[in-house]
């Protein structure tokens, strides 16, 4: 008997199927104990797999508040254990504060050099293009590695996330600081994505994901019209479902959906990963 269920499942993923895929936005968590939550992760890793993504690019950014060096150690050590676990399929991304300018450069290094991680995730302590993050940004030019920036430009009051970076900060860093590389992250999740597309179009070092559960009608076309995919990185942030469609219905060319699911820019960072 014809299982025509999975028939069409197949024939709908093939794009997945048949490329390479690699998400540059994900999670893993710590438990209730501040653990590594392993069942958490495995299920990440299964539903990837189930998906046909070949590379989780994970972080474990803390999102509220000012957390000091010493949390941010322990959550920096959690990505580690993940990678340890998934070794052919997580790659890692540090997180920092950047108020903490020596003990963020100093952990960044920590991250890169010795647990093999392969950029930072930046959260909303600070916009992005606050001086205070000038050692940060310095550092991961220094060292090649990208840097994926929490991002939106929020519409509705009380502004629940006063420093969160929008489109404007991202153009400021990328006039001061041209050599870095970095993504504006959740086009998909950050309020006016219009609004911030119009003001990186001009940036060639800003890049976007598509991750986060807003599908609105025409979010992929307009994106790659504005910065060409291959300024455009596939994620998902926890909403699979939402990347995964968002990609199969665009009206783009699949030359372009390709160069989404594995931005050839960004190939020499995945070459590296753990030690």
């Amino acid at each position: 008997m014809i299982d025509y269920t999975k028939k069409l499942r197949e024939e709908k993923m093939k794009l997945f199927k048949e490329n390479k895929v690699v998400n540059w936005h994900e999670h893993v968590w710590d438990d209730d104990d501040g653990k590594f939550d392993a069942q958490q992760s495995d299920l990440l890793v299964e539903s990837a797999r189930r998906a046909y993504m070949d590379v989780l690019v994970c972080s474990l950014p803390v999102s509220g508040g000012s957390p000091d060096p010493d949390v941010i150690r322990r959550k920096n050590n959690i990505i580690a254990e993940a990678v340890d676990r998934h070794p052919n399929i997580i790659k890692g991304m540090a997180f920092v504060n950047p108020g903490y300018s020596r003990e963020a450069v100093a952990e960044i290094e920590r991250c890169v050099n010795e647990l093999g991680m392969i950029g930072i995730k930046l959260y909303n302590q600070y916009f992005i293009s606050d001086p205070v993050l000038h050692p940060v940004i310095e550092k991961c030019i220094e060292l090649d590695i990208p840097i994926l920036e929490h991002a939106g430009k929020q519409m509705s009051l009380p502004i629940d996330q006063p420093f969160i970076s929008d489109g404007t900060h991202f153009a400021k860093v990328a006039e001061k600081y041209p050599e870095a590389v970095i993504i504006m992250a959740h086009i998909g999740g950050g309020g006016d994505w219009q609004w911030s597309l119009k003001a990186i179009a001009d940036c060639p070092n800003i890049y976007t994901d598509i991750s986060g559960s807003v599908y609105d009608e025409g979010i992929i076309e307009q994106t790659v019209s504005y910065l060409g995919a291959e300024r455009v990185l596939f994620g998902t942030d926890g909403s699979f479902s939402q990347g995964i469609g968002k990609i199969l219905a665009a009206n783009i060319s699949e030359k372009d959906k390709i160069e989404i699911l594995n931005n050839t820019r960004f190939s020499r960072y995945l070459e590296r990963g753990a030690y």
